[in-house]
């Protein structure tokens, strides 16, 4: 067999990257980018991507890449894709390890990484690298599998040595306390103040799902989520702070289940996940948190009143 080389992307190999993810995916990858070679080239050219390849002497075999975020100090390992004749020779945890031995010399703090869930690998994967998964975002982007369902993600975190991203020291909700409790031994704690607006309110459509951004859970903000289409499917991320066991009650009551945490933008501070309308599905996961935040959602999705009901009315009134 040929041997393989691990090498930063050059500019001749865009159209080799393109086809790659053509005879992998199809035309099922979510990233429309991958498809035109000029492109990936503009992305590398002007630093948003940081591409690393595996190659032999004929053709590009393996390609996982950096997504930069600006103005900030992190990054997204994304973009990894190996072909059928090189699997089975850790090409994707090769790429990736040099990818993260990059980081400290491009700035960064830290890097996420979206896995998926059709299939366990990417899962095992990260956690081999040093990530550690923090949420779940439920029905995230059409199959690249070609499935009916949408592909649920495992959103996962990695600190780059001498950086930290540290929770709210805050006594836990009982639901959710050895997963958080677990999470803060991992990132650490800091004394949460409250900080000052920042982050404007957002909603927009994503595929059959409404995404919401929130610095701040107040009754006006209840009220006007309580009388959105209750067949709307609902994402809601949510700045984790020493409010977060009334906002769990308050979503809770609205018919949302906790997901997790994600990194916020920037280097610091976590959003916190809640989702309403999860479409059923069976998945074995490989993180246990990760299987119980799923388990936790099918069950509040098959068990759950509308948002209409008496008890959410009840919960918008009482919202101080």
């Amino acid at each position: 067999m040929t041997r393989l080389i691990v090498r930063a992307y050059r500019p001749s190999d865009a159209g080799a990257v393109s086809r790659l993810f053509r005879e992998v995916y199809g035309d099922h990858y979510a990233q429309p980018d991958v498809y035109l070679p000029d492109m990936i080239s503009q992305h590398n050219a002007e630093g948003r991507w940081q591409s690393m390849l595996a190659v032999d002497d004929a053709r590009v075999l393996g390609h996982a890449a950096l997504r930069l975020e600006t103005p900030s100090n992190t990054a997204e390992l994304a973009l990894s894709v190996v072909h059928p004749a090189a699997q089975g020779q850790s090409l994707a945890t090769r790429l990736s390890r040099e990818l993260l031995r990059q980081s400290g010399t491009l700035g960064l703090k830290s890097v996420s990484i979206k896995q998926v869930t059709h299939h366990p690998y990417t899962q095992r994967m990260a956690e081999k690298i040093g990530f550690y998964s923090t949420g779940l975002l439920p029905d995230y982007v059409p199959s690249p599998f070609a499935e009916p369902l949408p592909e649920t993600i495992v959103m996962g975190c990695h600190m780059i040595d001498g950086h930290t991203r540290p929770l709210p020291d805050i006594p836990w909700p009982e639901s959710c306390r050895t997963f958080m409790q677990h999470l803060c031994s991992v990132f650490g704690t800091h004394q949460d103040k409250a900080s000052p607006p920042a982050m404007p309110l957002q909603i927009k459509q994503h595929q059959h799902r409404y995404d919401i951004v929130i610095q701040r859970l107040n009754r006006h903000l209840l009220e006007q989520l309580w009388r959105l289409p209750s067949h709307w499917l609902l994402s809601a991320r949510l700045e984790l702070s020493r409010y977060f066991a009334r906002d769990l009650r308050r979503f809770s009551a609205l018919g949302f289940a906790f997901t997790g945490l994600m990194p916020m933008p920037g280097d610091n501070g976590w959003f916190a996940l809640f989702h309403r309308g999860a479409q059923s599905r069976s998945l074995n996961l490989h993180c246990p948190h990760m299987q119980q935040l799923h388990d936790d959602l099918q069950l509040n999705a098959n068990t759950t009143s509308t948002h209409s009901s008496a008890k959410a009315l009840n919960a918008v009134r009482s919202a101080a």
